[in-house]
């Protein structure tokens, strides 16, 4: 199989989905349940087995794209550590965005 294949991961409360694109247009995926101790354990086990799955060798993969849930949840839950936010000029609305204040369509 030719270079080219992507991986695609994201991180969810739950569970941890993969995703594998090969350049041929296949798709491989997985489902596996997160590791909240160490979320990076479900991701290695989800890579694991759709490169198994395909019998693509790690060396063929030429991206891998991470994406999580998790913080946006933490946010949406107000759980986790207080934290502060600095902007520069031109971000100001990073606030009314994370506070779900955006514009609505007319």
């Amino acid at each position: 199989m030719g270079l080219g294949a992507r991986i695609g991961v994201d991180v969810g409360g739950t569970f941890t989905d993969v995703v594998l694109a090969l350049s041929d247009g296949r798709i491989h995926v997985n489902k596996t349940t997160t590791t909240p101790r160490d979320p990076g354990e479900g991701v290695a086990a989800g890579v694991a087995e759709v490169l198994k799955e395909s019998g693509l060798d790690p060396g063929a993969v030429a991206e891998v794209v991470h994406g999580t849930t998790v913080a946006s949840n933490t946010i949406l839950q107000k759980v986790g550590a207080r934290t502060g936010l600095l902007t520069t000029r031109g971000f100001r609305d990073v606030l009314e965005i994370g506070r779900i204040h955006t514009p609505t369509a007319r």
